[in-house]
């Protein structure tokens, strides 16, 4: 009887599609390319694709990884994997052999699915595995053609067993600090971010979603992709986000809302379709997954004033919304990141978890149901990330009294410049006041008398005069202490970012590691 109960209360990712499906039925809720589906053909997919894993002898708990771009076969590997009861891995397309080796080898993956134009790498890692294409033709175990497939549709409803407590997903952090860390998340943390995101993000069933961010990243798969089709909203998915075809799908289709992160907008403000195309349509612009400099902030909201912007921080450890700037919340605070959503208590703490006073630098932590259970197989990290009782996230900011949330840096990229903390993100933010600058990132590198040097490395605008780095110096003096100044200033053609338009600063740092002498400084 107990059992029984058991399964008629459960509440996983597979339930909450079903769910979707019935609701709102022949609605459209995807577009990729020339395919439309409807929610109801979403939720049919999802059992089409999980019969088919289950039958080539994958178990319930089994990893399965998804090394692809976006595709709608990618999103159906998903939603088949949640209703099967597997734990999905995804891959960035970006990793080679032996960085995509080291995931599915961490893991235990039991079968990896790929694209043709990727199958080189993916034949290269990996050993024996249960091999299948992320495809838009007939070939062998070819997700796309199987979720198209009534011959699948026989057979009682999969994952009937399936827990909300179930593992459905291990999230590989970027690995910026050692190697990438599988985060452990279940079907009941991923629900409960996605209802902090239809709250906090203010979702709606007649949004209009652009999704051009990689799903394999958990910004656009689990901020804004999944919950918008739970809700009932449309999802527009294109592979990525070129700035000329975005703004021309946000004009054509009449897109409402868009979420990038910073390196994407300032992409788009700078491309010359921004003024020509109409982006009245815009109700929601999102931003997030790195700081946004405020004059970038200031500049969007001048450009796209009908469009509210919600400042949305987090990371995947935590599914990953943790707290948003709403967007009447932006004129009075425009640096914040807001403060914790619907399902997240937060605080900022110092080295004995106490909390620190208003305007003082600590550490961001959190408790919340949106949290992993660990990183996998990896207990001494799982046991460093949750001392104290509440998760670290590795983030340094500051709290006001009403509890509004700034990010100073995360605690590697502060500099200690002379025994001095210098927040890279205070650099950057004086830099990108002068009107020569396109983008610029602020690292440490090694100095003889310093230790650690602040040195900014710039992309110039294209009407940028020559030799700008002696006023870009004059520009960081008038509005910096003497010690924030950049003892180097590196005129580069462009700034590393992984293919979620992250900011890889750590290769940053490996590159200009042996500049301590010899280039533009301030003394």
């Amino acid at each position: 009887m107990q059992e029984i109960g058991g399964r008629v209360r459960r509440n996983t990712i597979g339930d909450a599609v079903r769910r979707a499906g019935a609701r709102f039925r022949d609605r459209p809720a995807l577009r990729f390319g020339e395919r439309n589906w409807s929610f109801a053909a979403l939720d049919q997919a999802a059992d089409r694709v999980a019969r088919f894993l289950l039958a080539e002898g994958l178990q319930p708990g089994d990893r399965v990884c998804a090394f692809g771009r976006n595709s709608d076969a990618y999103l159906l590997l998903w939603l088949g994997c949640a209703r099967a009861g597997l734990v999905h891995v995804p891959a960035n397309f970006a990793l080679t052999a032996t960085e995509l080796d080291y995931i599915l080898r961490q893991s235990g993956a039991s079968a990896l699915f790929t694209q043709p134009a990727l199958e080189t790498i993916a034949g290269a890692a990996g050993g024996e595995l249960l091999r299948g294409t992320l495809d838009v033709g007939q070939r062998a175990r070819d997700i796309l053609a199987i979720a198209l497939d009534a011959g699948w549709d026989v057979g009682p409803p999969p994952g009937e067993q399936v827990s909300e407590e179930d593992l459905v997903q291990l999230q590989y952090t970027s690995g910026t600090t050692g190697l990438p860390k599988g985060a452990m998340m279940t079907h009941r943390a991923l629900l409960a971010e996605y209802a902090s995101c239809i709250v906090e993000l203010e979702m709606l069933r007649h949004d209009r979603c652009l999704a051009a961010l990689p799903l394999y990243h958990t910004a656009q798969m689990h901020a804004f992709t999944m919950p918008a089709l739970l809700n009932g909203g449309f999802t527009l998915l294109i592979e990525a986000p070129q700035p000329a075809l975005v703004l021309e799908l946000i004009e054509r289709e009449r897109i409402t809302t868009f979420f990038a992160p910073p390196t994407v907008w300032i992409s788009l403000l700078q491309h010359p379709d921004f003024a020509r195309r109409d982006l009245s349509s815009l109700q929601k612009v999102q931003y997030g997954a790195s700081i946004m400099p405020v004059p970038v902030l200031q500049e969007l909201r001048r450009r796209l004033p009908g469009a509210r912007p919600f400042n949305c921080y987090g990371q995947s450890e935590i599914a990953p919304l943790a707290t948003v700037l709403r967007p009447e919340e932006h004129e009075a605070r425009p640096g914040s990141v807001g403060r914790p959503v619907l399902n997240v208590e937060t605080r900022v703490v110092d080295a004995e978890m106490r909390d620190v006073a208003p305007g003082e630098r600590g550490e961001v932590v959190h408790r919340s149901p949106q949290l992993l259970l660990g990183y996998w197989n990896m207990p001494e990290e799982t046991a460093k990330a949750f001392e104290g009782g509440w998760f670290h996230s590795g983030d340094v900011a500051t709290i006001d009294v009403e509890g509004y949330l700034s990010i100073v840096d995360r605690t590697k990229d502060l500099i200690n410049t002379g025994g001095v903390l210098v927040a890279s993100r205070e650099v950057e933010e004086a830099l990108f006041t002068h009107p020569a600058v396109a983008e610029v990132a602020v690292i440490a590198v090694p100095d003889p008398k310093w230790i650690e040097a602040v040195a900014a490395v710039v992309v110039l605008r294209a009407d940028a005069p020559a030799e700008v780095e002696v006023a870009l110096l004059a520009h960081a003096r008038e509005r910096l202490a003497p010690y924030k100044v950049p003892k180097r200033i590196i005129i580069a053609e462009s700034l590393p970012k992984n293919t979620a338009g992250k900011l890889l600063k750590r290769e940053l740092r490996q590159i200009y590691a042996g500049t301590a002498s010899g280039a533009l400084g301030a003394g």
